[in-house]
């Protein structure tokens, strides 16, 4: 691994997305890195997808169609020995040190696919499947880097992937409708008499609240079944993920106590706050005399590929 691959990898998480950087932090070295290179990859292929940078300022060039179809083959490429840029050679590096297989990284561009694809999500059932391909994936890739095998608790950091990509569309209902994208099921929004999103229609904003209380909701089944599944991870790297859990759940938890409201700026959380919430973890975790998973079933949730 050359310098200039982890070296772009921890700039992009740096850049991209404060609350992972922290959390990360606790990782064990090795599993750090790795964690990080998955991670700069994903956020570069998010980034390629929308035309933004660091998942910002929207600056798509050319056809969606044909950069997925680019961002396909140069990951495939990394993956048979081929890497065309640092971003990539990390990828190829930690599926192979972690075993990961590669059908998991197909899975995440799958879920892009469905972003070019204009997918429509007329139930929970539909958005879910997003959902997985996008965020629970990664859950899962994460947990194979910090030696995971059992399926049952990949299952839980799936779990985990759901409950925060069904808060991040929660936060950003009016953001998503400024480029054209509804990820809010069809069904929940005709029964607030809502056809279509309009960013721009103060009027709409209570019962789009409302809608996004109810995938809030989902998540909080989600937070807690992927509770479980911290509880069998090595102390370090529980601390890390609840770090991570407890700092994303926050989002959820102010667009709750602002209402519409929240959606006037980006939610967010202070330094303070992601300080905090990570003190919290070490409670649950490494100051935890014993750390028993609660007796939270999986019943009724999305089942994984």
């Amino acid at each position: 691994m050359s310098d200039a691959t982890l070296d772009q990898a921890r700039q992009s998480i740096a850049v991209g997305s404060k609350s992972f950087a922290m959390a990360s932090k606790f990782l064990p070295a090795g599993m750090h890195e790795d964690c990080v290179m998955l991670y700069a990859w994903c956020r570069h292929a998010d980034d390629v997808i929308d035309g933004q940078e660091a998942g910002f300022a929207a600056t798509a060039q050319g056809d969606p169609a044909a950069r997925l179809a680019e961002l396909r083959d140069l990951t495939h490429r990394a993956l048979r020995g081929d890497a065309a840029t640092p971003v990539y050679a990390g990828l190829a590096r930690v599926v192979e040190a972690r075993d990961i297989p590669h059908r998991h990284v197909d899975e995440l561009l799958d879920g892009f696919a469905m972003d070019v694809d204009g997918q429509v999500y007329h139930t929970m059932g539909d958005l879910l499947e997003y959902c997985y391909r996008v965020a629970g994936v990664v859950g899962v890739m994460m947990a194979r880097i910090m030696g995971v095998r059992d399926e049952a608790v990949l299952d839980r950091a799936s779990d985990l992937g759901l409950a925060f990509q069904l808060t991040n569309i929660a936060r950003d209902v009016i953001d998503d409708a400024r480029i054209g994208r509804t990820y809010l099921p069809r069904d929940l929004l005709r029964a607030e008499g809502i056809e279509a999103v309009d960013p721009d229609d103060p009027a709409q904003r209570p019962a789009l609240h409302r809608v996004a209380l109810r995938l809030l909701d989902d998540a909080e089944v989600y937070y807690r079944s992927a509770d479980v599944g911290i509880a069998a991870l090595p102390r370090r790297p529980a601390l890390a993920i609840a770090a991570a859990r407890n700092i994303y759940r926050q989002i959820g938890v102010k667009l709750r106590a602002q209402g519409p409201d929240a959606w006037n700026g980006r939610l967010s959380t202070t330094k303070a706050e992601k300080l905090r919430l990570a003190a919290r973890a070490v409670g649950s975790t490494v100051l935890a005399p014993r750390r028993r998973a609660a007796r939270v079933g999986r019943d009724g949730l999305y089942i994984r590929p």
